[in-house]
């Protein structure tokens, strides 16, 4: 029998459906013919669905057994596909680094512990002297980019017995341009922009302490290009002392401080010789700060020794300006440093003191590896062979001279000369032990050695910093 197309097998079982109402008028032998006949179409019809994938098999039997028959299948609306999403990617820089196209999330931690040992003449009677050991910075906070050039930072540490807000802000950056809105530095120098866990010595210059250098609220704008790096910024105080609620012109309610501050680098590299040279300027309105007086003091190199052996007096004044100058470079593992720094503090009716401090530094990674430079600041060392992987590090070695003069225009802070000798392991990266010698020599110092203000006193520290 040829092959029914499926519509005419269709037709077919309709034309059937009629046929028990017609059945009294044909004889038995017509009626058994017919359901044979009716038996053959059906095996036709279920060979051809075999052929055709079944898609008909509702409507053939709607028609076999007398129902109005079903309409064809339609095909199934395609619906848009949902648009791929890019995998989140995940590496490893100390901690996990989260990444969705142009989104990022690092999550960032601190880990210091100094300990360190005072040795002071024995006519020095404060309980500095010895051995103190403290918990130096516990911070921990995290970082990233959320599209469309804009980015955060939020840091929190546990220093000097409280927790305080450290990098705190909100950027935004668009070709060689940097906007930063929040809690972050003033660009006063070198050494105070470069990581507490990437400083070739334990402690910063004494000058970027003494001067009171520290994160504020601000807006800056900064400019990247070529040699190029121009910093600028408006500022008022740090967000700790903001949200101080003490009354007075201290407290952060009636703190309305502001300054200016500027920097600006140039890094040209001559050969394989990295250089830096750069200039920085900051001005300073106490506003109503002015009631209260400033003190610009510094400890004996260690920060868990707390006392300060220079202070000035509280100094009224209305407002202070400071400036600075840095040079700096790297060849291959050797690298140089030096700043020098002019705080002037202005007096209403009287001379103004200027104080002076700065430093010059040498260095070299005894195991070949380079400190790194980057964005107006050095950076620190990975080692090329790892503990753990056939190596045991990289070992850097560093000898600074350190100057701080708080004597000028009848204001005496005292004088400090200081020879530093540093060791600094780094098995892993983001791992860093590091050991210090310093021989200070004070003049004018405001601990008194039995009668006597001018002495010397020896230091050594060590400390462990782990930074992801």
């Amino acid at each position: 029998m040829p092959a029914l197309k499926p519509m005419t097998a269709i037709a077919l079982i309709l034309t059937t459906a009629h046929v028990p109402a017609a059945a009294q008028a044909i004889s038995q032998q017509e009626a058994a013919a017919l359901r044979a006949e009716i038996a053959a179409l059906k095996a036709q019809i279920n060979r051809l669905e075999a052929r055709i994938g079944g898609g008909d098999s509702a409507a053939v039997m709607a028609a076999t057994q007398g129902g109005t028959p079903a309409p064809p299948p339609l095909a199934a609306a395609t619906e848009p596909a949902p648009p791929a999403q890019t995998p989140t990617a995940v590496r490893w820089k100390g901690g996990p680094v989260f990444s969705q196209g142009e989104m990022t999330f690092h999550p960032k931690g601190r880990i210091q512990y100094d300990a360190g040992l005072l040795m002071t003449p024995d006519s020095v009677a404060d309980r500095a002297r010895g051995y103190s050991n403290e918990l130096r910075r516990l911070r921990l906070g995290g970082e990233g980019r959320i599209g469309g050039g804009f980015g955060y930072k939020l840091e929190l540490e546990l220093s000097d017995n409280s927790v305080d807000l450290v990098d705190s802000f909100i950027t935004y950056e668009k070709g060689p341009w940097l906007v930063t809105l929040g809690n972050h530095n003033g660009f006063q120098s070198l050494d105070e922009l470069i990581s507490d866990t990437g400083g070739a010595v334990m402690e910063r210059a004494a000058f970027t302490d003494a001067f009171n250098f520290e994160r504020r609220l601000g807006l800056s704008v900064q400019y990247r290009k070529g040699i190029v790096l121009a910093q600028a910024g408006l500022f008022s105080d740090s967000a700790d002392s903001l949200t101080n609620d003490a009354d007075g012109a201290d407290g952060g309610d009636e703190n309305n401080s502001y300054s200016l501050d500027g920097r600006i680098v140039l890094a040209p590299k001559w050969g394989d010789t990295q250089l830096h040279l750069a200039a920085s300027g900051h001005w300073r309105d106490f506003q109503r700060l002015s009631s209260v007086g400033q003190r610009y003091r510094q400890r004996a190199y260690l920060h868990s020794a707390n006392s300060r052996f220079l202070a000035t007096p509280q100094i009224v004044g209305k407002s202070e300006s400071h400036y600075g100058l840095e040079f700096a470079g790297e060849r291959g593992p050797f690298w140089w440093a030096s700043e020098a720094h002019w705080l002037r503090v202005s007096r209403p009716g009287v001379a103004d003191p200027v104080f002076f401090g700065g430093y010059g530094e040498v260095g070299y990674v005894l195991t070949g590896e380079q400190r790194g430079y980057k964005n107006g600041i050095f950076g620190t060392v990975t080692p090329d062979s790892p503990v753990g992987s056939g190596g045991w590090g990289a070992l850097q070695a560093t000898l600074r001279y350190d100057y701080l003069d708080l004597n000028d225009k009848g204001i005496v802070g005292g004088t400090q000369k200081a020879v530093i000798a540093a060791m600094v392991w780094t098995p892993v990266e983001f791992l860093r032990f590091n050991v210090n010698y310093a021989h200070l020599r004070f003049g004018d110092a405001a601990i008194l050695a039995g009668d006597d203000r001018d002495y010397s006193v020896d230091v050594i520290g060590w400390r462990a910093e782990l930074d992801f």
